[in-house]
């Protein structure tokens, strides 16, 4: 069995990803923000990813890292200002630098150990009032694959690219019954994906299972970004 750390493990993919693996017998080292957690077998600690230096408990091995705090801000670009793309990145793209850079000598500790981070769909596929979300996850991607080249052979890095998720992170775009259907017709597969799918993903991909796969951005999004049915 095996040690694994997850960052924004209360909710959402997280938190439904720790329970995944905290079921097949591993070690998990979750971390909350602002609401604590408390569980018998899983090691919580609260990690605000935005605190200039960061500090957290961790065994001497890690087999896997996952980097899962994000946000979803929908606006016109020319109603968002500058600083607020800046806050954005900071989230996405500057707090998992520093918790990989933190993890990084505990994960080369590891057997085989892997580093996976979060995108989304619109990145691809181009979406209107998506430009902030896009420009942090898009610079994700390019995070990803220059890991990927840089810590190879030893650490595999990889990035689930997800479409709009039944999450709490998404409670405003999915309200009500009317917006969940709309949402879940423009999918070719006509529903909304949950945490489980996203999360069993994300646990195989962590595996050995998935071995020999590195530096890619996997789709999960119901076909969205490569179908069109109708």
């Amino acid at each position: 069995m095996a040690n694994y750390l997850i960052i924004g493990a209360s909710s959402g993919i997280g938190e439904e990803l720790v329970k995944q693996l905290n079921a097949e017998g591993h070690t998990v080292y979750g971390t909350y923000h602002s609401h604590q957690v408390i569980h018998d077998s899983i090691h919580y600690q609260k990690l605000n990813v935005l605190d200039e230096d960061l500090h957290l408990d961790l065994p001497e091995e890690l087999e896997g890292l996952v980097y899962s705090p994000g946000s979803i801000q929908l606006r016109p670009f020319n109603r968002i200002k500058a600083d607020e793309f800046i806050k954005d990145l900071q989230l996405n793209l500057a707090g998992a630098v520093k918790v990989i850079q933190l993890a990084l000598p505990k994960l080369k500790n590891g057997v085989a150990p892997s580093i996976l981070l979060f995108s989304t769909v619109a990145v691809k596929l181009g979406l209107p009032f998506h430009s902030m979300v896009a420009a942090s996850k898009g610079a994700i991607e390019g995070l990803t694959r220059a890991l990927a080249a840089e810590l190879a052979p030893k650490i595999r890095v990889n990035c689930i690219a997800p479409s709009l998720t039944d999450t709490p992170l998404a409670n405003s775009l999915l309200s009500t019954a009317d917006k969940k259907q709309a949402n879940a017709d423009r999918h070719p597969l006509k529903k909304i994906g949950s945490s489980a799918d996203i999360a069993q993903m994300a646990s195989f991909i962590l595996s050995s299972r998935a071995s020999w796969i590195t530096g890619q951005i996997l789709a999960v999004d119901g076909g969205l970004s490569s179908l069109k049915t109708g």
